[in-house]
């Protein structure tokens, strides 16, 4: 499944040409510092899932052009920002197994250096006066912090219940997958109606995208056991929070008290994984998970069929069969 995406930007050689042009001067500047950081991010990009949503948003609407460059840099310096920014929140070290800006150049360094990537992908909107794009990806920024804060406001009390799931991953994750189709199409129709249902198939593929991202908790790691990497930092995911609103009040009262302790060791680990697996929370996160890529899929039943429209679909399932 990893060979798709890369079997895409084969295909689309030209048009990612065109959107690294743009990007690549988005970020140019004459600070040293600056610059040399901006250049390590550049060259430790990741698999650019979401420019690649712009482009194909686009190319189903009509024929790829320089505010469609414009639009995938935008998306891309904003998704960049928040990668530095969330790092220094998480205290993370490692970003795609490479140091991250804050473990190379200190939290200070780092969000500045999201600050700037912000800023420019806001002034590149104003200068060519793409105020529809401004307006979503500004949407976007506002539901992601939203939902950042509402995780924080649930998880102290872990009593999140399975709609405040929905609505912490659809600020977090999904409102950015959003606009990238509105974006996309914004670049080249004025249709409402297309507009809206490119919104409607990426807010669905974020769901869809987050609820795997759960889902890895379940993986065999080398030693054939369960990673369980978001129980040790103690994430509530769709998995748990559906096993936890199904348990019997002794066994919830136990799992609750182990993500209460100060560190959850191995063996706790395997507790919590056990609990979820036997309480059917994988299943039922996998079920929803494909509820939400069929509500993608007949968002853009009106669209007439093309090779992007093709390699759209594509991307969908990959984010749902990938193993990382």
């Amino acid at each position: 499944m990893a060979d798709i995406l890369k079997d895409i930007k084969a295909e689309l050689k030209e048009e990612f040409a065109g959107f690294e042009a743009t990007f690549a001067k988005g970020v140019k500047t004459k600070v040293s510092l600056l610059d040399t950081v901006l250049g390590y991010i550049v060259k430790r990009k990741g698999k650019q899932i979401r420019p690649t949503m712009v482009l194909l948003s686009a190319g189903c609407c009509g024929d790829i052009n320089e505010k469609t460059y414009r639009g995938a840099s935008l998306v891309e310096l904003l998704h960049t920002a928040t990668l530095v920014h969330d790092d220094v929140v998480d205290e993370s070290y490692k970003r795609r197994g490479f140091f991250s800006i804050n473990a190379l150049w200190k939290n200070k360094v780092a969000v500045l250096v999201g600050d700037f990537l912000l800023s420019r992908g806001l002034i590149i909107a104003v200068e060519n006066k793409d105020f529809e794009m401004l307006e979503i990806v500004s949407d976007a920024m506002k539901r992601m912090a939203e939902g950042e804060l509402l995780q924080l406001e649930k998880a102290r009390k872990l009593d999140i219940k399975e709609v405040d799931y929905y609505r912490i991953i659809s600020g977090k994750t999904a409102s950015l997958f959003a606009a990238c189709c509105a974006i996309g199409a914004a670049s080249i129709t004025d249709s409402t109606e297309i507009k809206n249902a490119m919104r409607e198939f990426g807010e669905n593929a974020g769901m869809a995208f987050q609820i795997k991202d759960d889902l890895f908790d379940f993986n065999e790691d080398s030693s054939g056991k369960p990673k369980g990497v978001d129980i040790k930092e103690k994430k509530m995911t769709l998995p748990l929070i559906y096993s936890l609103n199904h348990a019997e009040n002794s066994e919830k009262r136990e799992i609750i008290r182990i993500f209460k302790s100060k560190r959850i060791d191995s063996e706790k680990v395997q507790k919590v994984v056990s609990f979820i697996v036997n309480s059917g929370g994988p299943e039922y996160a996998r079920g929803k998970m494909n509820d939400y890529k069929e509500k993608a899929l007949k968002a853009i039943q009106i669209l007439p069929e093309s090779r992007y429209k093709t390699r759209l679909i594509s991307v969908l399932n990959y984010i749902i069969e990938r193993n990382i």
